[in-house]
């Protein structure tokens, strides 16, 4: 797998609608009506786009707001954020870091004990890869998150 997350323009061409309204042009899918909002498999979340590796299951939970909710990125530099002031109040609005695609928004009503940050994300943007298939699709790197002993650290 390359490391190479960049937007192309075949990447774009395999999204669905509801992929490319979502990460090409800021939009929002439904609360509770989406793949991964309950999903609770291990495993990671890469960007849809460019395959980019954004999230672990590890820091993944429920928030109770009906979209896929994580406490942080899989790495600092996986997304970037920046203002969003299509609402009344300014949201802050994250993007992947290598292809740009809007993902959803970070909030400051995280779990306390896990740095207070909730990572609201939009399931059309990501791909869900499980832990069982990280070798066979190039993210054999992230294994280590789900060895017996970090999940034992993650309970």
């Amino acid at each position: 797998m390359s490391n190479d997350y960049r937007k192309t323009p075949e990447a774009l061409g395999r999204l669905t609608d509801a992929q490319y309204r979502v990460t090409q042009e800021d939009g929002t899918e439904p609360a509770f009506r989406n793949e991964y909002w309950n999903n609770h498999e291990p495993g990671i979340y890469v960007d849809v786009v460019s395959g980019q590796p954004l999230f672990s299951s590890t820091d993944k939970y429920d928030s109770g707001t009906g979209w896929p909710s994580f406490t942080k990125p899989i790495a600092p530099d996986a997304v970037s954020t920046k203002k969003d002031w299509k609402l009344l109040l300014p949201r802050t609005e994250v993007r992947s870091s290598g292809a740009d695609s809007h993902l959803g928004h970070v909030f400051p009503d995280g779990p306390r004990q896990a740095g207070g940050l909730r990572y609201c994300m939009n399931s059309a943007a990501l791909r869900f890869v499980p832990a069982s298939s990280l070798e066979d699709e190039g993210y054999g790197a992230y294994r280590h998150l789900f060895t017996t002993e970090n999940q034992e650290h993650a309970s």
